[in-house]
């Protein structure tokens, strides 16, 4: 995981894992794992035209900076890139009111998977018609309301929910609904975020006839328009190949639903979950290459198949938050660890951990830093950076090159953790969740501020029962 560019290691010096190279210039940033505006200036990380140890100042830290000018960038590239499809921002990778909006403003769909996430969208202004509500247990409340703002798109999961839906709609109310469905294709990354195999909790199998069925039943339903069938293969993906694969026996399923019940599916949707750059080793797609694939993988199976293409969307995920946001961190206590063999590792401790930052913990995910508040000619050292809680895996990032006169009260700087940092943030051993300060031309405000003690005991209603 080269996460600086390329540094020669002298002779006898510690060498990590064979993939792990130190950088030539420790003060120096990879373009493409930061968001755009990200600079070093003598030493100084700077974001949005403002230096990061300036802002944590008046904002402490752990914090998490997001760049507004390169969120937006982020989502217009893709709406641009997919013009003649719906793009649907996802909600769980990170939302709050100022995201919503950007996200309306820059021609985007919203997707949410749950009822708070509809609250903060309906707040921020958008048009419920183009948001398109997910999850795999969708309770009576929540389709309930869903149905009644107009949600563009009820995204259905369960044979349950096809029932409940019914319901809501007997008296008189109207839902379009797509029917998610599982491929069977295998995306190539983590277990948990891998999503159209069989064995996983989501959609209906086309193998298994449920993905058929779930369409006859939708179709019997007076007060459900189907749009047609969703498919989504996972996250944190480089290429096409999968997709391709996935829009074969969909668009076989759409062939089959128009030859034997005589209907034309108007949509479809690809999912996404684009893959962005957590260290030198990721090497993600631009819209505009994907943009390209996977419309020509769809105009060759409609193509051979006899059938109309479907309007498309798909759900980028974290390819707009991701990279789009850092966060930053004060060092607390550096401590030489000796490893087997002689050589040392580094545990440097910040101030935050996986209260902020689980995907470390949770997907063993691999992430970069940068020492952000000063300049350093020291001769680097092989680091871990770990968090301030109460376990062992309680790990930032795993393996960094780090100069070695890090000291206490330095900052480090994480980039890419706008997707799935805060939104999985956590109270473990009651820590306080950080802010969000959005930045953009030189000025930053708090989108979303800092966790109080106040909010800590909000909800510890205490002993006097």
């Amino acid at each position: 995981m080269t996460h600086e560019a390329g540094w020669a290691h002298a002779p006898g010096a510690l060498r990590g894992p064979a993939w792990l190279q130190a950088p030539h210039d420790p003060n120096a940033l990879v373009p493409h794992l930061w968001s755009t505006t990200a600079e070093k200036v003598d030493g100084e990380l700077h974001v949005g035209g403002l230096a990061v140890p300036e802002l944590v100042a008046n904002v402490n830290t752990p914090a998490y900076v997001l760049d507004e000018a390169d969120f937006r960038a982020r989502a217009r590239a893709f709406r641009d890139a997919f013009s003649d499809y719906d793009v649907f921002y996802a909600g769980k990778a990170f939302l709050c009111t100022a995201v919503a909006r950007w996200v309306h403003e820059e021609g985007l769909s919203l997707d949410v998977c749950s009822n708070g996430e509809l609250t903060v969208a309906l707040r921020a202004g958008v048009d419920p018609a183009r948001i398109g509500y997910h999850g795999n247990n969708k309770t009576l409340m929540e389709l309930r309301r869903a149905v009644s703002v107009g949600v563009g798109r009820i995204v259905v999961d369960s044979f349950d929910e096809i029932e409940r839906l019914a319901s809501i709609t007997a008296d008189g109310m109207t839902s379009k609904v797509m029917i998610r469905v599982t491929a069977g294709v295998e995306a190539h990354t983590h277990e948990y975020i891998a999503t159209a195999h069989e064995d996983q909790k989501f959609g209906f199998s086309i193998t298994n006839g449920q993905a058929m069925e779930a369409v006859r039943r939708v179709l019997a339903v007076p007060g459900l328009e189907l749009l047609g069938l969703h498919s989504h293969i996972g996250s944190q993906i480089f290429d096409s190949s999968g997709f391709e694969v996935a829009a074969r026996r969909v668009l076989a399923l759409q062939a089959r639903i128009s030859e034997e019940l005589n209907v034309t599916l108007p949509e479809m949707d690809l999912g996404g979950g684009f893959g962005i750059a957590y260290t030198t080793q990721d090497d993600p797609s631009d819209p505009a290459q994907l943009a390209t694939e996977m419309s020509k993988i769809v105009e060759h199976e409609c193509r051979g198949l006899g059938i109309p293409e479907p309007r498309l969307s798909i759900e980028p995920g974290r390819a707009i938050v991701g990279p789009a946001m850092c966060t930053v961190y004060t060092v607390g206590t550096v401590k030489p660890v000796q490893l087997d063999g002689g050589a040392v590792r580094t545990y440097v401790s910040v101030d935050g951990g996986m209260s902020d930052n689980i995907r470390t913990a949770l997907y063993d995910a691999d992430y970069s830093c940068t020492l952000a508040s000063r300049s350093s000619d020291a001769a680097p050292v092989l680091s871990r950076v770990v968090g301030k809680h109460c376990e062992a895996g309680d790990i930032v990032v795993k393996d960094e090159f780090l100069p070695g006169d890090v000291r206490p009260g330095d900052l480090l700087a994480v980039p890419g953790t706008g997707a799935y940092c805060r939104s999985m943030a956590s109270n473990y051993n009651h820590a306080l969740r950080p802010p969000v300060v959005a930045v953009r031309d030189g000025v930053a405000r708090v989108v979303v501020r800092r966790e109080t003690e106040d909010d800590l005991l909000a909800t510890d209603m205490g002993d006097d029962q």
